[in-house]
Formats: structure tokens, sequence, C-alpha cells
């Protein structure tokens, strides 16, 4: 992994097999950074996306190997407990066009990944919605 800060704007290029959750947690805790929006591009050799079972209160994942193109990778750096926390969601298509997607729990880069990083001035903490079992914003 490599990447470059421009002001509020960090590039990052990760590299195969990396592990998309270190790598970012990498960077975010080297940059200091406490809020930010994040997307990307690239392609994955596994991932685990799945949906929030609200019953059952717990991500309900499916694991997908193979070599898959991100359609779209979008999410969140914040903090929880003062600590860092990542949210990401994701979408990513196999070479027949089927496309999978939902909350990002695992992912591995392919052949390269590319992320934009926005750097937000401030904080935004989480806390635990005692509702819905999940991490909200906490203002």
């Amino acid at each position: 992994m490599e990447y470059r800060r421009f002001e509020n704007t960090v590039i990052v290029r990760m590299d195969r097999n990396e592990d998309l959750f270190a790598e970012l947690k990498k960077v975010a805790l080297k940059e200091n950074i406490k809020l930010a929006s994040i997307s990307a591009l690239g392609t994955f050799s596994h991932m685990n996306v799945g949906v929030y079972d609200l019953d059952q209160r717990k991500f309900v994942g499916n694991d997908f190997d193979g070599m898959f193109e991100i359609v779209s990778l979008t999410g969140t750096i914040n903090t929880m407990d003062g600590e860092y926390y990542c949210h990401l969601h994701t979408a990513a298509g196999d070479k027949n066009g089927n496309v999978y997607g939902g909350h990002l729990s695992a992912g591995t880069v392919g052949a390269t990944l590319e992320m934009v990083i926005t750097v937000i001035d401030g904080t935004v903490d989480r806390i635990k919605d005692p509702d819905t079992g999940l991490n909200i914003f906490k203002f």
C-alpha cells in the first residue's frame, strides 16, 4: 500500500492480497483521521458482504472468492469511544456480470484498489443504539 496526502484528500493505492481494513486503519491512524468520507474502486479476490438482521441484531454476511470488480465502495471513518472506527458498503461484480453487495465485513484486494479519502474537519463519535443494536452517529 502506498498513499499521498493533498491537504484534506488522501489518495491510496492498495496492492494484491492486502487486507482493505488493515491498510485503511494504518492510513487513518498515521494521518490522525478522525472523520472522513471514503470512495474506492478496484478488485477483490475475497469479500464478505451482507445485511444487518435487525431481529438477530447482527450482520449476516456471505463470503465470495474469485475476482470481483468493485462497482462501488463507499463509507466513513470516524470514532467510537474516541477510537478509530470505519463503516463500509460495497457492490462488486463477477465475470458473468452478477453483482453482490451490502455491508462490507472483509475485503482482500484482488489486483489493485484505488481509494480517495476526503478528510472532514471535526469529529463524530458513535454510540450503540439500544433500539437497533447498531453503532450510530452520536452528535
